[in-house]
């Protein structure tokens, strides 16, 4: 009997549009439409094993060897420097990391800059190869506040339609990385499964093309 694969999924809406993939290739488990709280959904006649976690969690989850693949957003992987194998870039969940400010104003280069973000390792990088002097802000939420009250100078965020930004009197200044879905290996899975692994890829690749 072949090895059972291990897929980590994020829970909501991307979740459920990846596992809708992975049925049409031909590793659907009815069990997952059933409804109630279970995280963890077996097809023993597929070899697959599913398990919702939440999204930040599912790079943890492949790098530590509990899930062999999974499926994470780009700015995850950026954040959290995962070390693991990003195979496909499934072009669902289209946004970019930027830099974004007071509308018509820009930072002072003679001072230190004061970012307020989620995501002080992608700033922090990001201004690192630009040899710029920053101070991070760590925020949970509603960032976009931060300039306005002159706590930041710019917020280091994810930009999807830039409707919030519009609002709040804010503008992209720089763009930082397109983000998007990835789907991810851990290293040894896909070692010990490569071709099993790569025709689940390739098949799924197909299926992004249509759906592109």
């Amino acid at each position: 009997m072949q090895n059972k694969i291990n897929i980590a999924l994020p829970k909501g809406r991307l979740g459920e549009k990846v596992y809708d993939i992975f049925e049409k290739i031909g590793y659907g488990c009815p069990a997952i439409h059933e409804g109630g709280r279970k995280l963890i959904f077996e097809n023993e006649e597929n070899g697959v094993r599913y398990f919702w976690v939440k999204p930040s969690d599912v790079a943890v989850y492949v790098e530590r060897g509990a899930a062999d693949i999974g499926v994470v957003g780009k700015d995850i992987l950026l954040e959290q420097s995962s070390d693991v194998y990003e195979l496909l870039d499934l072009g669902m969940g289209k946004c970019r990391m930027a830099v974004a400010g007071v509308k018509g104003e820009r930072p002072d280069f003679a001072h230190t800059l004061r970012v307020a973000t989620k995501f002080p390792n992608i700033a922090r990088e990001y201004y690192r190869k630009q040899s710029r002097e920053i101070d991070i802000i760590k925020l949970h939420g509603s960032i976009e506040i931060a300039p306005i009250l002159k706590m930041s100078d710019v917020i280091v965020d994810i930009v999807e339609t830039g409707t919030t930004l519009k609002e709040n009197n804010l503008e992209v200044l720089e763009e930082i990385v397109p983000i998007s879905a990835r789907l991810i290996a851990n290293k040894a899975s896909y070692k010990f499964n490569t071709q099993r692994i790569r025709q689940m890829c390739d098949k799924i690749a197909v299926i992004c093309e249509k759906n592109d």
